[in-house]
């Protein structure tokens, strides 16, 4: 299955909530009036793009589609698209990943931080990297296991320290040690936390100095990891754990199984930071590089009505 595919099959819920309704004014050349622009911003706002995004899109859309005097005017589904991909690509367009690098995984408890872990893991061996899986979150076992049953699955090596250890240290001395030994992708899970909670975000910042004294000068991502289904919530926490961590990229999971796939335009939008991955399956490839052309096309790609 393609890129595209896999986009379109996880934002089928978004997609099918979005044209619910709007779905003859996607598909008409008609000049937008205010009241077919409104029926638009409504759906974006079903969609969990959020009322401040979905207002400006629309505003947006609205001085394109005044603008536009061609004797054969585009649909309003490829204006539209044009308001989509401008929003979604305006933060490192042509973004890869160097190398070497270390990605720091941060985000609150269920969000699929372990899961995206291990995906990475098994995403950039598959690409002839040589993967480092750090487990920072030596507190809770069961994350542990789960990483290292992803190492064993990507066959990638894995640096667990003692139950309780001080995550700080453990990744500290995991990444001195990955970096000696050639390693040039490391991967670092930390613990789960939530962001209303001020100890458990300072913790979040040492990890995150402690990270850049390891391994000074090498280019470090710290991505966060949200649950599409929290929809705006998830906005809220990409702000408290900016101040944190002074995050590069965002990662969306689980977004197959909603409808509120619009948080994506809203996160891009306020808070101009890049979407690096979106999950979009529960398979160990379900986990893909964000793009915004492909999501904007998949967004809009139900069919025209009867």
């Amino acid at each position: 299955m393609g890129l595209f595919d896999q986009i379109k099959n996880g934002l089928k819920k978004t997609a099918r909530q979005f044209s619910s309704g709007v779905g003859q004014i996607l598909h008409s050349s008609q000049p937008l009036s205010r009241e077919t622009l409104s029926l638009l911003e409504d759906q974006l706002i079903l969609c969990d793009a959020g009322v401040e995004t979905a207002k400006s899109m629309m505003k947006e859309l609205s001085e394109k589609n005044a603008s536009n005097h061609d004797s054969n005017p585009p649909l309003a589904r490829e204006l539209l698209r044009e308001v989509v991909v401008r929003r979604l690509s305006l933060e490192d367009p042509g973004w890869e990943l160097t190398k070497p690098a270390v990605i720091l995984l941060g985000g609150v408890n269920g969000a699929g931080k372990t899961t995206t872990a291990g995906k990475l893991a098994a995403k950039y061996a598959r690409e002839g990297r040589k993967v480092l899986l750090v487990a920072g979150d030596t507190f809770r076992a069961a994350a542990e296991e789960q990483l290292t049953q992803w190492s064993d699955r990507a066959k990638v090596e894995l640096v667990r320290g003692a139950h309780g250890a001080s995550p700080a240290s453990v990744i500290f001395d995991a990444l001195k040690s990955g970096l000696s030994r050639g390693m040039d992708c490391l991967i670092v899970d930390t613990a789960g936390r939530l962001h209303n909670r001020s100890n458990l975000m300072e913790e979040l910042d040492k990890i995150a100095r402690v990270t850049q004294k390891a391994v000074p000068g090498l280019a470090e991502e710290r991505w966060l990891v949200l649950d599409a289904n929290t929809g705006q919530n998830a906005i809220h926490q990409a702000r408290e754990f900016n101040q944190g961590m002074t995050l590069t990229g965002l990662v969306l999971t689980k977004l197959d199984g909603t409808a509120k796939g619009g948080v994506v335009l809203a996160l891009a939008d306020q808070l101009h930071l890049p979407i690096r991955f979106l999950g979009v399956g529960e398979g160990v490839e379900d986990l893909v590089p964000f793009d915004a052309r492909l999501f904007a096309e998949a967004l809009l790609s139900e069919e025209s009505p009867a």
